[in-house]
């Protein structure tokens, strides 16, 4: 997992032309203006805009997609964001329709704390547990960038 701010990111290009359609898509808009929906970037790449309450951590699953890798940005607000290696997880329920998978409380993850202007990117091999509060449950602004990895 790549976590880091909108401002780093850019720095390192992670890794093609496609992240950087992203990093831009996400300089060049107001999330927190926008209407919550899907958005086509570029061939292969597109934003979803979502709003949310934060969730207590026993509440939100670890997830996982096989066809695209994640970039979870975090216009307003602040959320906790935990990550494990899909190899250390049980799955739960699948949803291969939906490039969905859901797996049980892994042994071993990590969780950082992601506030406005940050930004993790996920890969397929990793689960993410996205949603949950920080210290006080709140509302989200938050964009997902998904990048075919096809």
């Amino acid at each position: 997992m790549l976590a880091t701010s909108l401002k780093l990111v850019t720095k390192y290009n992670y890794l093609s032309e496609k992240f950087e359609k992203a990093y831009n898509w996400l300089s060049n808009h107001d999330p927190v203006n926008m209407e919550d929906g899907r958005y086509d970037i570029t061939d292969g790449v597109f934003a979803i805009v979502q709003r949310y309450q934060s969730i207590k951590f026993e509440d939100a699953k670890f997830e996982s997609h096989k066809d695209y890798i994640d970039i979870q940005y975090i216009a307003k607000g602040y959320e906790s964001f935990g990550q494990a290696y899909v190899e250390d997880c049980t799955l739960t329920e699948s949803y291969p329709n939906d490039d969905l998978y859901f797996y049980k409380m892994p042994n071993v993850y990590t969780q950082v704390t992601l506030r406005p202007g940050d930004l993790v990117v996920v890969p397929p091999e990793e689960a993410h547990q996205p949603r949950v509060l920080y210290k006080n449950s709140e509302e989200v602004v938050k964009v997902v960038i998904k990048v075919s990895v096809k």
